[in-house]
């Protein structure tokens, strides 16, 4: 008989090894308890974003306060798509749906960048940092991504890495993605970057067209709301130059 893994996914921050105990915290003891019904000696799969994911055995579990014991690896850690989100701030239901869904397509780090026509810069980093986890929690990748302070963008081009490509979405026009990632796709990490929904201003783009790193690119003939453009920028990295895409064909013998 095949036994089946633990439905239950729970990051921590805690290292990961056999035998080790950990304690949860209040809101996970509230989750396991009045949510998902669970009593001592149920099982429970753990990850942090370094060791890998791992089977645990609850051993304690009152109203605030649980713990653990860890009992065996199930998934070695892997190596994830190397890409970062740049996204002007939005209002929190875009926002929030933003920052799920980057999170399910694998995004490394998230950036919020402040620009002129930015309209909303009042996201609250404890709430993004928890739909970050639950969605890292749901869809089975093994790490969280960073969620970085909001800053200008100015700063960001300032101290950015010149080897890591910024491609940022202009409604202006620019290299179709999907053709720039087919012909070029960077090798070493990448960033995309979403502007408010009033675009980017003609002293913002100068800076990006002048730094040297940074390249347009063009997601279609239709005007997309940000959290849209981010998405679909994100889907079609992923798909071209990320970890979904497929393997090479095997050279013919």
């Amino acid at each position: 008989m095949v036994e089946t893994r633990p439905k239950i996914r729970l990051h921590v921050d805690a290292a990961l090894a056999t035998g080790t105990e950990l304690a949860l915290s209040a809101g996970q003891a509230h989750y396991l308890r009045a949510v998902m019904r669970q009593a001592p000696g149920a099982a429970v799969r753990l990850f942090n974003g370094r060791d890998g994911e791992w089977r645990a055995e609850l051993t304690r579990l009152g109203k605030r306060d649980a713990a653990v014991t860890v009992r065996e690896r199930l998934r070695p850690q892997a190596v994830e798509a190397d890409l970062w989100l740049l996204f002007a701030p939005l209002k929190r239901g875009p926002q929030e749906l933003l920052v799920q869904k980057a999170t399910e397509l694998g995004v490394a780090r998230l950036q919020p960048v402040v620009t002129r026509f930015t309209d909303a810069v009042r996201a609250k980093p404890e709430r993004l940092q928890a739909i970050a986890i639950e969605a890292a929690e749901q869809c089975e990748r093994l790490s969280v991504p960073e969620l970085a302070p909001a800053r200008p963008l100015a700063d960001c081009l300032a101290d950015w890495p010149a080897e890591r490509a910024l491609l940022f979405c202009d409604e202006r026009g620019g290299t179709p993605l999907a053709a720039l990632l087919q012909r070029s796709a960077p090798a070493d990490g990448a960033a995309i970057l979403v502007g408010p929904e009033g675009g980017f201003d003609d002293a913002e783009r100068a800076s990006l067209l002048a730094s040297g790193f940074a390249e347009a690119v063009s997601l279609g003939p239709r005007t997309l709301r940000a959290e849209t453009a981010a998405i679909a920028a994100i889907v079609l990295w992923q798909a071209l130059a990320g970890d979904d895409r497929p393997p090479p064909s095997p050279a013919a013998g």
